[in-house]
């Protein structure tokens, strides 16, 4: 059985897999005209004549009869976002097997795949698990290692990580079956948490280093982005980092490095951060407005010598 944000069009590649039924979310309002519409899950499941259930909460009395009708051997679970209550865990022989995104017991909780690029990660991973009544604290049956590569923003991750996450679990319910995997309690001691994100997670303080703030905008892309202030206005701000080198040769500019000052140099933007770092400043979208490129920005505002970002 598949739990929603499964790829169910995946596993009816393989013949040796038997999917009786998909449970996602509720049909919910999409997009600006908030119309009513099915999920990709709900969609695929439909093409290929599966029975989908649809509970506004797993935990309701009413979603447990068919979970007790179908007798799964065991239901894989990804990216649902309801906690599973604990008298549905033994339904399926093999358990409720669970795919996160990243090498637990690092980055338990909702947005692992965020918080490893926010703090400079190189690497991060996927964990199949075996659900228990905590949080992403079940015993680890496989994991499979994935390079966060150079400017890769979250979204970009999720994609790579999503393509190696069928086939892990693929291997992961054949290895339960033939009773080779041999499931892992995880080391508590050693957990970390990826809490869900908050509009405030985004905005920019710009006293930390320009590496910091990049790290940020990458891993808080697409939501909640990066923001901060120009004039009392709120705005949405990306760049990347100057080289240590580059950023000594640059003027000072009225506020000297001051944390948010903004200044020019040679048709680019540029506004110092922490640690005597610089951030090259590509786009800017005030509120309400289109993004733009910066030195559009710069010359639309009229910037003078010593306005900041985050002056509010």
């Amino acid at each position: 059985m598949v739990s929603a944000g499964a790829d169910a069009n995946r596993f009816l590649r393989h013949s040796d897999f038997e999917i009786v039924g998909v449970i996602t979310q509720p049909d919910r309002p999409r997009g600006r005209g908030q119309e009513v519409s099915f999920s990709a899950v709900k969609e695929a499941s439909l093409a290929a004549n599966l029975p989908v259930y649809q509970p506004d909460k797993i935990r309701a009395l009413e979603a447990e009869k068919p979970l007790r009708e179908l007798a799964p051997d065991c239901v894989v679970i990804i990216a649902y976002g309801q906690i599973i209550p604990a008298r549905l865990l033994s339904i399926p022989k093999l358990g409720w097997i669970n795919l996160h995104a990243s090498l637990l017991p690092k980055y338990r909780g909702a947005a692992p795949i965020n918080w490893a690029i926010v703090n400079g990660d190189r690497r991060t991973g996927l964990t199949t698990m075996r659900i228990d009544a905590g949080m992403d604290t079940g015993e680890m049956l496989l994991q499979r290692e994935i390079e966060i590569v150079a400017k890769q923003t979250a979204p970009e991750l999720a994609v790579s990580m999503s393509e190696s996450g069928a086939p892990l679990m693929a291997e992961t319910l054949r290895g339960l079956a033939a009773g080779i995997i041999a499931p892992i309690p995880q080391n508590h001691a050693e957990a970390s948490y990826a809490p869900m994100l908050k509009k405030e997670d985004g905005r920019i303080d710009w006293k930390r280093p320009a590496i910091e703030i990049y790290n940020r905008m990458r891993g808080f892309a697409p939501w909640p982005g990066a923001h901060t202030t120009f004039r009392g206005q709120s705005c949405h701000v990306w760049g990347e980092p100057v080289s240590k080198e580059r950023a000594v040769g640059l003027p000072s500019g009225a506020g000297g490095g001051a944390p948010g000052i903004l200044f020019g140099e040679k048709n680019e933007l540029f506004v110092r951060c922490g640690d005597a770092t610089v951030l090259c400043v590509s786009v800017v979208q005030v509120e309400g407005r289109r993004p733009v490129k910066a030195t559009d920005f710069a010359n639309g505002v009229r910037l003078k010598s010593g306005e900041r970002f985050g002056d509010s």
